[in-house]
């Protein structure tokens, strides 16, 4: 968290991957004076700048800012999964951090929302200084809950405020099954909502099936003798 913050607060959040895109907006937010280029919209046109430089100079709207992105992470059976060391939901709640941390640097709300078979968490976006801490000790308490998760989206929607909001959703689909089970749900939570869905590949099955078929061979070998040992006691 500390090294994406320092990141943030110095704008090279390119290097993470994290590109930053600048609309010209009609929202109430004034950004800056500009020269005026073609494909500007006229209507912005800075009259008083104008005559003062002789030139086209027009206004600039940077996008609103607080805006209330919310984490919604599975803490259901799916994210049980491990891989290099970790289950999946350590890594949503890796992400999370980092997501809300950089969110609140930039002026925006963070909230967070826990489900499994139902909501467990839900944690209203601000940007108060204490807001990351109260983030810090609900992510920390969180454990992974044995049940099928449910995306209902009737439990999601259930904060005060019902205005279009972000939502990075932190799931796992087992099978297209499992997927096309969630997908009406997703639709109808994506009507009201941003939703980025951000699910895990799992990495070491494929550098398994990557491998030559000896080795592959001799690893099903070596783990069927492993089971069979740990029968026998």
């Amino acid at each position: 968290m500390k090294k994406y913050e320092l990141m943030a607060i110095a704008d090279r959040l390119t290097e993470a991957g994290v590109k930053r895109i600048r609309r010209v907006g009609h929202s109430m937010e004034f950004d800056h004076i500009k020269d005026y280029v073609r494909g500007d919209d006229y209507r912005t046109i800075n009259w008083k700048a104008t005559a003062r430089k002789t030139r086209l100079m027009v206004n600039h709207f940077d996008d609103e800012k607080s805006q209330q992105v919310y984490s919604v992470i599975d803490i259901g059976r799916v994210m049980k999964m491990p891989f290099e060391g970790m289950s999946l939901l350590d890594y949503a709640i890796n992400s999370s951090l980092v997501i809300s941390s950089i969110a609140m640097h930039k002026q925006d709300k963070a909230g967070l929302v826990t489900f499994s078979n139902k909501v467990s968490n839900i944690l209203p976006a601000d940007r108060q200084a204490r807001q990351m801490q109260n983030i810090l000790e609900i992510l920390y308490n969180q454990k992974l809950i044995f049940l099928n998760p449910i995306l209902n989206t009737d439990q999601h929607n259930s904060a005060e405020d019902q205005s279009p909001k972000p939502y990075s959703l932190y799931t796992n689909f087992e099978s297209l099954n499992a997927l096309q089970r969630q997908l009406a749900y997703l639709r109808r939570l994506a009507q009201a909502h941003l939703v980025i869905v951000i699910f895990f590949i799992n990495t070491e099955l494929f550098s398994l099936i990557d491998k030559p078929r000896r080795m592959l061979r001799k690893f099903i070998t070596k783990l069927l003798r492993k089971n069979l040992l740990l029968k026998n006691g």
